[in-house]
């Protein structure tokens, strides 16, 4: 029997296969991870709605898999069960579906309610066996996704979130070739594509983080007391967000058919985090309206999921404005890509502390921190640039402020 590559999400019509999970002549269960493939920059495990035994297996790790294609053979088992998922068409009404398979949710849902569900989704249910009116569903608005049918094909009550050890980096060995494949060739396509349409221009300036380090410092062990990881990106998110707010030119993007640039009233600021598999972006959401203790756990929430590859792919669409750190690393400037189609990007160093003179012509002690800026030139000159620098480095010089709460 043979068996295709059912539907991944809305408006996904192929995917990349990573690796197979499975070879030929392995005893297959139902719910049991058979291959890993990536879509955007999002990976996932597609599992077996059948039990058999594998016989063949069609395309090599990097190779694009249409949705639909057939992919691998099966002898199924002696209860008679039918073979193959068959696969619809992709169908508009396609939910996102997120990186892993396994993921937490948010609650069983009420009999007799209608869930919500996408046509590939019932028909996988309803394959396998499944009441999905017993399924929490982990997508938007409580959707049922692919991947949360999984823990209950395998035996299990209801979904738990997996603990995954965060996988080491690989930075290759001499003498050797790797394959320009997954998150790396994603990587590789989607930053040539920004170079080649947008003509970048640089601009960087310097900024004295003395305040806030030092109310960092005052605030950190009282925010860990309560769970809060208070690192100094969520007040460089923060600061973002509201010199957006002033500049909107800044938070934009240019519709290059209609010949119009966008200029978007959300705030949603990408942070690129650094995985054992390359560079990604998740994003958090209307970031003008969180407090920095929000930005700081979802920030952290995040990273720890994209290290740990597990990041949902609704979570790396959508920024506005992307700001990316090499401080860790202990770099000061950058020339970051801009993240299409996003009109401008922020890196940020390492702070260091440096002697000043102050107003009276005094040298005194200084946090430091230099702020690198890639701008879209079709939309922004210099002079826009600069006033947007301007006000990120007031934000942070007088990070205070960004405690006092919004007024409604």
């Amino acid at each position: 029997m043979d068996f295709a590559l059912p539907e991944l999400g809305e408006g996904l019509y192929e995917a990349e296969l990573i690796r197979w999970l499975v070879q030929p002549g392995d005893a297959i269960k139902r719910g049991q991870p058979l291959l890993e493939v990536m879509t955007d920059k999002a990976t996932m495990e597609v599992p077996a709605p059948f039990s058999g035994k594998l016989t063949a297996i069609q395309g090599e790790p990097g190779s694009k898999l249409k949705i639909g294609k057939i992919i691998l053979s099966y002898q199924p088992t002696a209860s008679g069960e039918s073979a193959s998922l068959p696969v619809p068409p992709p169908a508009a009404t396609q939910v996102e579906r997120p990186v892993s398979v396994a993921v937490t949710t948010n609650g069983s849902k009420g009999a007799g309610s209608n869930p919500v569900a996408a046509p590939s989704v019932r028909h996988m249910a309803r394959k396998l066996g499944i009441d999905l009116s017993r399924v929490a569903g982990s997508g938007p608005a409580g959707r049922i996704l692919l991947e949360d049918l999984a823990p209950l094909i395998s035996g299990g009550s209801k979904p738990t979130k997996a603990k995954v050890a965060e996988p080491m980096q690989d930075y290759g060995r001499p003498g050797t070739r790797m394959k320009h494949q997954g998150l790396r060739r994603k990587i590789a396509e989607h930053l040539l594509d920004s170079k080649r349409r947008i003509p970048h221009y640089s601009y960087v300036d310097e900024c004295d983080v003395t305040e806030l380090v030092r109310l960092r410092v005052g605030m950190r062990d009282a925010c860990a007391r309560i769970g809060i990881k208070l690192t100094y990106l969520p007040f460089f998110v923060k600061a973002v967000a509201e010199a957006l707010k002033e500049i909107p030119l800044v938070n934009s993007s240019l519709d290059e058919e209609a010949g119009e640039i966008i200029l978007h009233d959300h705030y949603h600021i990408g942070i690129a985090v650094a995985t054992p598999g390359g560079l990604i972006v998740p994003v958090i959401r209307d970031a003008d309206k969180k407090d920095l203790f929000t930005i700081a756990s979802e920030a952290e929430r995040l990273g720890t999921e994209g290290k740990a590859g597990r990041a949902r792919r609704e979570d790396l669409r959508g920024s506005t404005f992307t700001v990316t750190s090499i401080g860790g690393m202990g770099g000061l400037i950058s020339t970051p890509i801009i993240n299409h189609p996003e009109v401008g990007i922020m890196g940020v160093g390492k702070v260091v502390k440096r002697p000043v003179y102050d107003n009276e012509g005094q040298i005194k002690p200084a946090d430091l921190v230099y702020l690198s800026f890639s701008f879209d030139h079709r939309v922004l000159d210099g002079a826009v640039g600069a006033a947007f620098g301007n006000a990120v480095k007031r934000h942070l010089e007088h990070p205070a402020a960004m405690l006092v709460p919004a007024r409604r």
